[in-house]
């Protein structure tokens, strides 16, 4: 069974316009899919903790040594992981807020980025362990600003799937959606189409 692991980051979850484009695009694969399953997990409704010092403490302290509470970290970070691992097909809505990702689907990477677990070190430099998966990701902007300095997001995004063994992905943007009403129907319908055209 083919399994699709959306994230949701908007903070007005699914009223939000990454959230939007990116449901619709699962509607669609379900649609394709019937027999797929699809997992959720919305961090900006549901918002993972930021990491500490004890948390980070706690990934790099061997099992037989961990407190209660830093096995507790442990296991809620590879909870996300094992999520991941299984997911063939992962979904991300991704809204611009102050030139960067949510704070909130960072502290989800920071979770899921783990040295041994989710990538390694060798002599060649890092290698990803979660290969194998197609990346979708869904970007709403209030401004215009793909394919410029300005876009953040999209190199960041990229490099960090990457790292983790993530390197098919597709990207559909909705920009300018505090523009005015005329350009943001223009940009939903565009994405719309795009989300129409992507390969299931």
């Amino acid at each position: 069974m083919t399994t699709l692991l959306q994230i949701k980051s908007s903070v007005f979850s699914d009223y939000g316009n990454s959230t939007a484009m990116a449901n619709e695009f699962v509607t669609r694969w379900k649609a394709a899919h019937p027999d797929g399953k699809v997992v959720v997990r919305d961090v900006g409704a549901e918002p993972l903790p930021h990491l500490s010092a004890d948390r980070v403490k706690s990934f790099f302290t061997p099992p037989e040594a961990r407190t209660p509470d830093q096995q507790a970290h442990a296991d809620a970070s590879q909870e996300l992981i094992d999520e991941l691992k299984a997911a063939d097909v992962i979904v991300l809505g991704v809204p611009m807020y102050n030139f960067g990702i949510p704070s909130t689907l960072k502290a989800y990477f920071d979770h899921i980025a783990r040295a041994g677990i989710t990538f390694r070190y060798t002599a060649n430099g890092p290698e990803g362990l979660v290969s194998g998966k197609k990346a979708y990701v869904f970007a709403a902007r209030g401004g215009l600003y793909k394919g410029t300095p300005a876009d953040t997001q999209t190199p960041y995004v990229i490099s960090f799937l990457n790292f983790i063994g993530i390197t098919d992905i597709d990207f559909v943007y909705a920009e300018g959606l505090n523009l005015g009403d005329e350009q943001k129907k223009t940009a939903l319908a565009a994405a719309t189409d795009a989300i129409g055209a992507l390969a299931l």
